[in-house]
């Protein structure tokens, strides 16, 4: 493999995406020969699965007009085959019952298992907590390197339900157990969160809660003293991330919590307030030991790929995912910006599928947010809810409500379907109207295929 620096890989990704994102796709055009050259049934030896957390359809609408306006299209919006899929999780105490508004711990154990299970559960059953086992384990077994990649803690939801199997999605640490007592590794359970992720020997894992991979098992040891142990390359700052060699276990931690947000802005407020004066977000807010996601998601696809010698491949999640934590505290320029970080790591996907032409990508998200775009508020028609208005790419003033709740940082997800797009080989099984269990499936039976 080619070996670059972070720091110059860093800047020819980023550039190739601003440059690429702002480029608006001939839709005037018959497309039936791309789509039949696109149409490929082959065998994908690789599998690229990204999610947006909280990214609903107005959450993508809205980063797209602000960053490259209405008639823009974002590196997401390219993939060829695009279809929809349904979020539901089930009530705890009646499973056989829908719960219309997932979290990201049943919608994600949907996915990651193909079985459907109660909010605040990591790839356990709703009402008996028998573990599921996750296409991850599923891949480990089969031979494929893994890989986790998050802007959240590593210990959060998503990138939890590939390597744990937990009652409450709180029990992140070995700390944070109150709520799993009987699942502690004391007790003859698995442990927290953070001690199965390590155990399942990953070969990828970066993101934030540092703080979590130093709490003291029950052992005595910290979770990031055994990782080490496991033969974990510890790596705490985008700097060291160019000294990680093929071949290496990467354990990333990158901030004590969730990692910062690349963009920031004023929060939406009730009417009239932000509504005079359209703001403009400030856009360079992480700092610079942390590395974007899309350098995460070049260095993982680096340390993952095994180039030609053949055998299985490699699967690998990656998550933006406080598109959800910026939607929740109504702050849409965090919002945007970690969309269009997102969508940065994306065109890093995409780019290496189309030089590895067995490489499934797929894009997704867990579940649908609060934000909508509204009319500019007047005294006449004033909106409900929270309002920010933003100076968009077209030079046009953009008014983003949250309405779920009047308060700030308690806004709610929604129970809407929302968007699923592949490019690869068996990319067209998106077509249609999907549930988030069938992910599952197109991508087990990908795994199936390419052992055989």
């Amino acid at each position: 493999m080619e070996t670059t620096t972070t720091a110059s890989r860093s800047a020819a990704v980023i550039a190739a995406i601003v440059a690429g994102a702002a480029v608006t796709m001939a839709q005037d055009q018959d497309r039936t020969a791309l789509v039949r050259e696109r149409l490929v049934s082959g065998q994908p030896r690789n599998i690229v699965l990204f999610i947006g957390d909280g990214m609903g359809d107005s959450e993508i609408t809205i980063a797209r007009n602000y960053a490259v306006g209405a008639a823009g299209r974002l590196a997401m919006d390219g993939l060829t085959f695009t279809g929809a899929y349904t979020t539901y999780a089930l009530e705890e105490a009646h499973p056989e019952l829908p719960d219309y508004v997932t979290d990201s711990a049943a919608s994600g154990t949907g996915w990651s298992t193909g079985v459907k299970t109660s909010n605040g559960r990591i790839s356990t059953a709703a009402g008996t907590n028998r573990p599921l086992k996750t296409i991850a384990e599923i891949a480990r077994e089969r031979g494929y390197r893994v890989g986790d990649v998050t802007t959240a803690e590593l210990t959060d939801a998503t990138p939890a339900v590939l390597l744990a199997h937990i009652s409450r999605r709180a029990c992140q640490g070995p700390a944070d157990m109150r709520a799993c007592d009987q699942e502690r590794i004391a007790m003859g359970g698995k442990g927290s969160i953070a001690e199965q992720e390590i155990a399942h020997d990953a070969d990828v894992l970066m993101g934030g809660g540092r703080s979590r991979f130093e709490q003291p098992t029950d052992s005595g040891h910290s979770v990031l003293q055994i990782a080490i142990a496991r033969g974990y390359r510890i790596v705490t700052s985008a700097a060291g991330l160019e000294y990680v060699k093929p071949g290496q276990r990467l354990l990333g931690l990158f901030a004590p919590g969730n990692m910062t947000t690349e963009w920031d802005g004023d929060e939406a407020l009730p009417y009239p307030s932000n509504v005079a004066h359209p703001q403009r977000c400030a856009v360079d807010h992480r700092p610079e030991y942390e590395p974007a996601l899309a350098v995460m998601t070049r260095t993982a696809i680096d340390l993952l790929d095994r180039g030609d010698a053949g055998g299985p491949g490699f699967f690998l999640q990656v998550e933006g995912a406080s598109i959800d934590k910026s939607d929740h505290i109504a702050n849409p320029c965090a919002q945007i910006g970690e969309t269009i970080a997102f969508d940065r790591a994306i065109a890093v996907g995409l780019e290496y599928a189309r030089a590895h032409r067995d490489t499934l990508v797929v894009v997704t998200a867990d579940h649908a947010h609060t934000s909508q775009i509204v009319p500019i508020p007047t005294d006449a028609a004033p909106p409900v809810g929270l309002v920010s208005v933003l100076l968009t790419k077209d030079g046009a003033p953009m008014a983003v409500s949250y309405a779920t709740s009047p308060y700030h940082r308690s806004q709610e997800h929604t129970g809407t379907q929302l968007r699923i797009a592949a490019e690869g080989p068996q990319a067209a099984n998106v077509l249609g109207v999907l549930d988030q269990t069938d992910l599952f499936r197109l991508m087990e039976r990908a795994l199936t295929v390419t052992s055989q």
